[in-house]
């Protein structure tokens, strides 16, 4: 994953912060769905938080769901879309 890359965003950074990633810190990336390509900060997650994925507030959704993001098994560094889960 090239964190590099000019324009990448970190999940969740607020329109006053950078929303660049941060080097030293770890991400994944999110592959298809509402967050498609968004890196979400995994820094510090357990073994066991990174292999249970995880349920994200879609931002402008009207109904409040969450989109559902589980590990790639061909990628360790990507999470797919799995769907939405309603709220």
């Amino acid at each position: 994953m090239n964190l590099q890359h000019p324009g990448r965003r970190v999940y969740g950074s607020d329109f006053d912060d950078d929303p660049s990633p941060v080097p030293g810190r770890a991400y994944r990336e999110l592959y298809g769905g509402p967050l498609d390509g968004l890196l979400l900060d995994v820094d510090g997650w357990t073994p066991e938080q990174l292999a249970g994925g995880a349920y994200l507030i879609v931002p402008k959704d009207p109904h409040g769901n969450r989109a559902d993001y589980e590990p790639s098994s061909g990628d360790p560094d990507r999470w797919d879309y799995q769907g939405l889960i309603p709220c």
